[in-house]
């Protein structure tokens, strides 16, 4: 079985394969001080309610933003479950795309692997929109290679800025509103966080669209892309474990190099 490893600025997410089948989807707060050990004692627990042992895992894939917490993560995999992890980014990882911008060693292990598997599961050339701790928008073209995109705040961290920066705000759910015009502070923030990132997905899409000269599909991936798809067509696909897809996709590729 294959123990798949996302880690974000927010969150790390632990999944289990067994083939096609995801086995286990886990996830713990992002934070490099958390150790090996930590990470065992949390995770072994959890794998047990599912009827797996750390036996069971016979390989380790790890994708991460946060340098910090993967020197951890690859101790874990090679402490606890006996394995040496494939870590994305590393020379010896193949991803089967390329990364044709000015510095590929910049483009985050996480944009890579969703352009790996967004482009083995929708038409090309496409647009991912990932809403995590930033929300990016990354270009994949008629071949698969990665071609770059934007990157803008996330929700959550605008939404986090507002309410520390202007004191009598509070925090509000990310909700559709009803009406754009609020009729309270609440209702207020809630429009213009919602319908501003409405408003920045549309934007952004039709100008990179424009701008790349041709018909592009567009992925939605991330907590709060079901959401947004709601509220404008021009989300066609929302793909909640794209990441973890993608993963699986490259372990597979170089275990049978």
């Amino acid at each position: 079985m294959l123990l798949a490893i996302d880690a974000g600025n927010t969150n790390v997410v632990f999944a289990i394969y067994d083939g096609d089948v995801q086995r286990g989807l886990w996830r713990i707060g992002t934070d490099p001080r958390r150790t090996a050990d930590e990470y065992m004692v949390w995770l072994t627990h959890l794998m047990a309610l599912r009827a797996l042992a750390p036996g069971d895992i016979d390989g380790c894939i790890i994708a991460s933003v946060v340098p910090g917490a993967t020197f951890n993560l690859k101790r874990l995999c090679k402490d606890h479950f006996g394995c040496e992890p494939m870590i994305v980014g590393q020379p010896t990882v193949s991803l089967g795309a390329k990364a044709v911008v000015e510095r590929p060693d910049e483009v985050g292990a996480d944009r890579l692997v969703n352009a790996v598997a967004a482009a083995a599961a929708y038409p090309l050339p496409l647009i991912v929109i990932d809403f995590g701790t930033a929300t990016t928008f990354d270009v994949v073209d008629e071949d698969g290679n990665y071609r770059g995109g934007v990157i803008a705040p996330g929700i959550n961290l605008s939404l986090e800025a507002l309410h520390m920066a202007a004191s009598k705000l509070p925090r509000v759910e990310i909700v559709q509103p009803a009406a754009v015009i609020g009729r309270n502070t609440v209702q207020c923030m809630q429009s213009g966080i919602f319908w501003g990132y409405v408003g920045l997905i549309e934007g952004l899409v039709e100008r990179i669209r424009a701008e790349y000269g041709r018909p592009m599909t567009v992925v939605g991936t991330g907590g709060l892309a079901v959401l947004f798809a709601k509220a404008t067509h021009l989300i066609e696909h929302t793909d909640a474990e794209l990441t973890l897809r993608g993963l699986l996709l490259i372990y597979r590729r170089n275990a049978a190099a």
